[in-house]
């Protein structure tokens, strides 16, 4: 998790890491499935050998036991965001067994490390047969990317225990980058795929307050792109001060602005914040899916595939592409990237305050991040389409049902495992004004504003599924503080009432409201905003999507799914009515409670016999009307292979 408390051009700080606790609703919920099952699935494959090979490629790496190195390169990484997921669940549960586990493999990670502060298992294990000490001579190589998320879990492990085991770790690789980075040749320097570290750096640094980190950091920054042959595909073609638009890998693209803006919390350095700007906008407008989702292409090239020199045009895998190229059945939106989307906007509201990019923090984690883990919290989407039919005469290379391991590249599942262990520190902020509600759900906070006084208050709410949101002040500060709740964009008619009685106005859609007064124990907020089912269109330049439309209720995207569909008939044959009513259906999928919409559609049946056929005149018959269940867009799948859609037509 991002610390900002010292930061000094951001305007939001973070609550500590204890200081929201679960009650009861949808993340009480889900926060007891990654309790139970989430982190104990993925730490028990992540030490078994004969599933990931991760932990076993430690004890290789550190002398305890012979053997090769089994999995990609980045499993160090995997294991890194696996600790880090533990140590944000012990900071609330305090389970010494916990503790104890994180301890065993820590040593051994240590034990693995050479002696001058390089750790990667790939490397140190060809090494003890070899007795070289190479690094970085692979532009392909993940050593940076894994160290980077060795510092951040090193970081949530320290605020999280106390304990500088891990963290002097990663001190150690820290230092080893810097000195590394200190004459490294531009060429050499850009072997580091997937600037996890960007992040990572920085929050050494705010944990250690070593100045050389940050002077690291805005060195990295400073290089990327100083080279002749450098890839969109690895984000160092077109220097970052000098990007147009955003094209590229999506994680990687996602990641950079991720560290970018972490660094300009900093330094101030307008020059990074001006394009971190440019840069949301570009995919705010042109590129981001109606669930959060991003990266729209399994393959794409750069930078649009038409140049007539060969060295111009370069494949890219999981790519962001053309503006509005925007496919639903052959989405990638690789769950990293939109947990990168997440992480993105998440460090410029902390920057800004300012509630749009809030808006997005909610899109994607209730949405394309939820969409990539089952509900039972044991299997995995990598990507997250918008479509699925069994009728695709192709085949595509990741599994749209969700798998325990996802053999070619586990990096989503611990990623989102993760996410959802800290998810509840992004429910709160605060400011030397006073407390921010970024999210809504049951849980209480008991934090303290930066100038001392402590806070206490408990949010009650059945959201996302309703939009009353009851908040009760427990403790407050002896001085009037400002209470600040994000109306969501999508809210168009809310009100609050404190103790009663309405504050009267206009509520802003997308923005904070703030209420400032002497608040006293058992003060009442109550927030509500009128929820209701509608039908979303696209811009008419996402080609796939004219004249189809989406159903959205609140924060939630819906889609449907061919087993809630009358027998022999597909996800083709359905055709909304632009003014079709939508009522709310209590649900279980998977003993998970939500909420589905229920409304009639048109069957028409006139897509059944398509074989051979590619055009052929309209049939204008009018179909039957039927019963139809949406289900939300994260929970499609739980409930067995099935095709699946979230864009349907309408008339």
């Amino acid at each position: 998790m991002v610390n900002t408390s010292k930061s000094p051009f951001a305007k939001l700080k973070p609550v500590e890491m204890n200081s929201v606790h679960w009650t009861v609703g949808f993340w009480a919920n889900r926060f007891e499935v990654c309790k139970e099952h989430m982190a104990p699935q993925l730490w028990e494959v992540y030490n078994d050998k004969d599933i990931s090979h991760a932990y076993k490629n430690f004890e290789i790496a550190a002398g305890l036991d012979t053997g090769s190195h089994v999995g990609p390169s980045f499993h160090d990484g995997d294991y890194y965001k696996m600790l880090e997921a533990v140590a944000s669940l012990y900071a609330v549960t305090k389970d010494p067994a916990l503790d104890e586990q994180m301890d065993k493999v820590i040593k051994t990670i240590g034990l693995s490390q050479r002696a001058d502060g390089y750790i990667y298992t790939l490397s140190m294990i060809q090494q003890r047969k070899t007795g070289a000490q190479n690094q970085f001579e692979d532009r392909l190589s993940f050593e940076a990317y894994n160290i980077g998320h060795l510092m951040t879990a090193a970081c949530v492990h320290y605020r999280a225990t106390g304990k500088r085991n891990l963290l002097d770790v990663a001190i150690r690789a820290t230092d080893y980058l810097y000195r590394f980075y200190k004459s490294a040749s531009p060429t050499l320097a850009r072997n580091a795929i997937c600037p996890s570290h960007y992040m990572g750096i920085i929050e050494m640094y705010r944990t250690l307050g070593d100045k050389r980190y940050l002077e690291l950091a805005k060195h990295l920054i400073d290089i990327k792109g100083a080279i002749d042959d450098g890839m969109d595909d690895n984000q160092d073609r077109v220097p970052f001060r000098e990007q147009e638009k955003v094209m590229g890998h999506a994680v990687r693209a996602n990641y950079l602005y991720a560290g970018v803006a972490d660094v300009y919390a900093e330094t101030g350095d307008t020059s990074l914040f001006s394009q971190l700007n440019k840069m949301w906008q570009d995919v705010i407008s042109h590129k981001m899916y109606i669930t959060g989702g991003c990266g729209s292409l399994y393959d794409g090239v750069s930078p649009d595939g038409t140049s007539y020199d060969p060295t111009e045009v370069q494949k890219i895998h999981q790519a962001y592409g053309r503006d509005y190229q925007l496919p639903n059945f052959t989405a990638h939106n690789e769950t990293c990237a939109n947990i990168g989307n997440m992480l993105w906007n998440w460090r410029m509201l902390l920057l800004t305050g300012d509630a749009k990019f809030a808006d997005i923090v909610e899109l994607a984690l209730y949405n394309s991040i939820l969409s990539g883990i089952s509900l039972d919290g044991e299997r995995f989407l990598y990507t997250n389409p918008l479509a699925y039919s069994d009728q695709l005469p192709f085949k595509q290379r990741w599994s749209k049902d969700r798998v325990p391991y996802i053999a070619l590249s586990n990096c989503c599942p611990p990623n989102v495992v993760r996410t959802l262990a800290e998810v509840h520190n992004y429910f709160y902020s605060v400011s030397d004004e006073g407390v921010w509600v970024n999210l809504y759900g049951g849980n209480t906070l008991n934090t303290s504003l930066p100038d001392g006084p402590r806070v206490q208050l408990k949010q009650e709410t059945t959201y996302p599924w309703n939009g009353t949101v009851k908040i009760v002040l427990e403790e407050s500060a002896k001085d009037d503080f400002s209470l600040f709740l994000r109306i969501p964009g999508w809210a168009d008619a809310a009100t609050i009432q404190v103790n009663g009685e309405d504050i009267g106005g206009t509520l802003q859609q997308g923005a904070y409201t703030e209420i400032r007064r002497k608040w006293k124990k058992g003060d009442v907020v109550l927030l509500e905003m009128p929820m209701e089912a509608h039908l979303m269109q696209s811009n008419p330049l996402v080609e796939e999507n004219r004249n189809q439309v989406a159903v959205k209720r609140g924060p939630i995207v819906y889609c449907l799914e061919a087993l809630d569909l009358p027998k022999g008939n597909n996800i083709f044959d359905v055709t909304l009515s632009s003014n079709v009513k939508f009522q709310m259906e209590e649900y279980a999928i998977d003993n998970c409670p939500v909420v589905c919409l229920a409304g009639e559609a048109e069957l028409t049946g006139q897509q059944q016999d398509w074989e051979g056929v590619l055009y052929r005149k309209m049939d204008n018959s009018v179909g039957k009307s039927i019963s139809l269940r949406l289900v939300p867009y994260f929970a499609w799948g739980n409930r067995g292979h099935t095709d699946m859609t979230v864009w349907m037509p309408v008339r």
